[in-house]
């Protein structure tokens, strides 16, 4: 049985392990990212080229923000007789009126804009996008989440790049309106950053498969459609319809420079079902396009073994999770069978991989701020904290990813936005779309946290302070996701 687990206890961690060595590689390339960032920066943004355009605006009841949108798109720099915009409702409450009545006058004042009501919700997000795409007037559909504030010069700046007929995507970095309001928005930030700049940079510089993110990009048409439209078979159509269109053959491009404001979660449970819905998409991808993939005989092997890590960097959560499970019997192990000393020797070989993932994130921080010293503190708050936390939701995202791998299907569950912005006055706990049901898992999560704890009081009976920061952390992480799920679920139903 000790040998049983102790394997077990080493697969999870070679998985972690190679999935440092291709976020590290990912840090190489995102260097010849920043070349081709500057390249494009000398070139003249000046131009003639105007395709025309069709804005997709999705929305299911989002009364705090749906006004604000439409009216900032409206506002979007594009000839007029080349932009159209389609506002896709799928609202059930007064988010329906507002957006009605928002888009009757914008038309009155002469903007190509259109009101799209559906009632039944087929498929969900992308049900919505496919219905809008056969009415679409546009060689080239933008897409903005209700929640995104895409800044003037947003289309301008970004349609050149189709001149090249071989491009089907641009995606953009996501900017945070709300980066600062709390300590889970700016570790929200913190990572979302470091997609947004080392993964995307990186596997666009290195010819890899990089994703839409489902919103604040511009797709071909043509694209759309020659990889098979908008499917709403898992919860996750942006990543499904971007491997399908690569595996066609279209190219993506990612703009590190321009950027797309929007909001970040600032309460537990909604991070949450955001979290839960893009995990268990990303592994619902990995069902459906992994093999395809692997099969495909044109794409080298290198962008084959990265599309194995990006399509199954969710199962990463799972791996956390069996080696915070196994980690108090390894312990006991370590203590009383002095055989296997060998093989803990070699264990900590793979401590490695928290250097790499430092290297990763500090590297996206790094080049969000400039000033070295500031960068430093920052990245010595936030990196541990990071981790904490993202253990503290391992339990939560490796249930989602294990029904994505066994075909368990779900609703699509939209993340509820709050019409924030770093302001800390303006509070959330109105919201008429927060979750007022209470998660069992919730408890789960509590009890991992007293385990954790109880692996810490180990450590110290036996004298072994190895696996110490793993288990603090673990603690820290669980206690803070168990307390403040339990604290937002609680103020949220006041």
């Amino acid at each position: 049985m000790e040998m049983i687990l102790i394997v077990i206890y080493g697969v999870a961690l070679l998985f972690i392990f190679c999935y440092s060595l291709i976020q590290i590689q990912l840090v190489y390339k995102y260097k010849k990212y920043q070349k081709l960032k500057l390249a494009r920066a000398s070139e003249d943004q000046n131009h003639d080229f105007f395709p025309t355009i069709t804005v997709q605006l999705p929305i299911y009841n989002e009364k705090y923000v749906a006004e604000r949108l439409i009216m900032t798109v409206a506002s979007l720099d594009y000839p007029i007789d080349k932009f159209e915009i389609q506002v896709l409702d799928d609202s059930t409450d007064e988010s329906h009126e507002i957006c009605e009545s928002t888009v009757h006058e914008l038309r009155k004042k002469g903007i190509d804009i259109h009101y799209m009501h559906r009632t039944n919700r087929i498929g969900f997000k992308a049900g919505a996008l496919a219905e809008g795409l056969t009415l679409a007037k546009g060689d080239l559909i933008a897409i903005f989440d209700a929640d995104f504030l895409p800044k003037k010069d947003f289309l301008k700046r970004i349609v050149a790049h189709f001149k090249d007929d071989s491009i089907g995507m641009v995606q953009t970095k996501w900017e945070h309106i709300n980066e600062h309001y709390s300590l889970l928005t700016r570790l929200q930030a913190f990572g979302l950053d470091a997609h947004f700049s080392v993964e995307q940079g990186g596997r666009n510089a290195g010819g890899h498969f990089m994703n839409f993110n489902g919103t604040a990009g511009i797709w071909r048409k043509t694209a759309i459609e020659s990889a098979g439209g908008w499917q709403s078979d898992t919860l996750t159509e942006d990543l499904d319809l971007s491997y399908r269109a690569q595996l066609k053959g279209w190219k993506f491009l990612f703009l590190e420079e321009m950027g797309a404001p929007a909001e970040l979660p600032a309460e537990m449970n909604a991070l949450k079902n955001q979290q839960f819905r893009w995990n268990k998409g990303a592994a619902e991808c990995t069902r459906k396009n992994l093999g395809k993939v692997l099969r495909a005989k044109k794409i080298p092997l290198g962008t084959k073994l990265n599309a194995i890590f990006h399509l199954m960097n969710s199962a990463v959560f799972i791996c956390i999770v069996v080696l915070a499970i196994l980690s108090i019997p390894i312990l006991s192990i370590k203590e009383h069978y002095p055989e296997y000393s060998l093989l803990f020797k070699i264990a900590t070989f793979f401590l490695v991989t928290l250097p790499i993932l430092a290297i990763f994130y500090w590297t996206s921080l790094r080049q969000s701020c400039k000033n070295w010293s500031t960068t430093f503190f920052d990245f010595i708050k936030l990196f541990p904290a990071f981790l904490s936390v993202s253990m503290g939701l391992s339990l939560h995202n490796a249930v989602a990813v294990l029904e994505g791998y066994i075909g368990k299907k779900s609703p699509f569950i939209r993340t509820p936005k709050f019409n924030l912005t770093d302001d800390q006055s303006k509070k959330w706990s109105s919201n008429i779309y927060l979750t007022r049901k209470m998660s069992p898992l919730i408890w789960l999560e509590l009890i991992f946290a007293l385990y954790f704890l109880g692996g810490i009081l180990l450590g110290f009976h036996y004298h072994d302070f190895g696996l110490m920061p793993f288990h603090l952390m673990l603690f820290i992480g669980f206690a803070y996701v168990a307390s403040f799920s339990f604290l937002h679920t609680f103020k949220s139903a006041k």
